[in-house]
């Protein structure tokens, strides 16, 4: 596409309406938004979120999870951490945001890591400063796939808000909408996607535990009303590599950076115990639990935020300098 055609933030109401739920320190205005800048890679146009500084010491990639986007994660953490010196990126990853799929592609997980472990690249490309990779929800999962995969030394450390293997039975019964869509469903969609239905879309709210995305509820309505978020739709073959993904590393031989998970305290979709099996099997580098007082899945609660953006500044600055 051209891009007079491309869509912005700016026009957007949702993330807008969202901002009424955070606390006043975060909410953006255009003058403070982060720039908008799209991305080309293998024929589609990724939407980036960038808070531009030249002299920072570090970058700060975000990603967003299955309920979420790039916007949103600038405004909980790519702002803040602006403000404190990084140069922070948020991305829409494939089908999510604003980012334009190229014409007939249909996106599975493994193309997401991928697109991440060659974003990546591309910002090593553009100058020498260390990485820190932060993901939130299914993102944070998606943040140890791609320094599993990506070349040794790409990423200083990772970051994520739940670190979800949905290999495991139990992760993908307490995450899925309900037991029948984890027991039944899921390998009913490992039958489709050998089919050409793998293209046809599937409601996230039907799939998984939307209802759990915020805490509050009247952003949780203003979220899963939002097409870009936690009202998408993904196609089937998305959803049967998201929940069938087998990482480069396995965690037991996981060495490539540091780990820090900041584990909202009132998360109702993935408590602490759903990412335990993973990280307990962590032992080559060290890993890092903050707890986010009062917070939820996605966090809009203080001072649940202000412990989760202290805790980052602080595991940039330790793993870059």
């Amino acid at each position: 596409m051209t891009r007079h055609t491309d869509l912005l933030y700016r026009d957007q109401r949702a993330w807008r309406e969202l901002q009424a739920y955070l606390p006043e320190r975060l909410r953006l205005t255009d003058a403070t938004a982060p720039t908008e800048e799209f991305w080309a890679h293998r024929g589609h146009r990724v939407h980036l979120d960038r808070y531009v500084n030249r002299d920072a010491p570090a970058k700060v990639v975000l990603h967003h999870g299955v309920g979420t986007n790039g916007r949103q994660m600038s405004l909980i953490v790519g702002a803040p951490l602006a403000q404190r010196g990084f140069e922070t990126v948020a991305l829409d990853n494939l089908g999510y945001g604003l980012t334009q799929v190229a014409p007939g592609f249909t996106p599975s997980y493994d193309d997401w890591v991928d697109l991440v472990v060659d974003f990546l690249a591309y910002e090593q490309s553009r100058d020498d400063r260390p990485i820190i990779l932060y993901g939130l929800s299914a993102g944070g999962m998606l943040t140890y796939h791609v320094a599993a995969k990506a070349p040794k030394g790409t990423l200083r450390g990772i970051v994520g808000m739940t670190f979800l293997d949905q290999r495991d039975q139990k992760v993908r019964d307490d995450t899925s909408h309900d037991k029948f869509i984890s027991r039944v469903g899921a390998p009913s969609m490992g039958v489709v996607a050998r089919t050409p239905l793998a293209k046809m879309p599937f409601p996230m709210t039907v799939a998984s535990k939307m209802s759990a995305l915020v805490n509050d509820k009247g952003a949780l309505k203003v979220m899963t009303a939002d097409r870009t978020s936690g009202g998408n739709w993904v196609p089937i073959k998305f959803l049967n590599s998201y929940m069938n993904y087998a990482p480069a590393v396995e965690p037991e031989n996981f060495d490539a950076c540091p780990i820090l998970l900041t584990q909202p305290a009132e998360d109702h979709w993935s408590p602490l115990e759903l990412s335990q099996p993973v990280l307990s099997k962590v032992t080559r580098v060290p890993v890092t639990t903050v707890m986010l007082t009062n917070a939820g899945h996605y966090p809009i609660e203080e001072p649940g935020l202000q412990q989760m953006q202290d805790a980052i500044a602080e595991f940039v600055t330790a793993n870059t300098q």
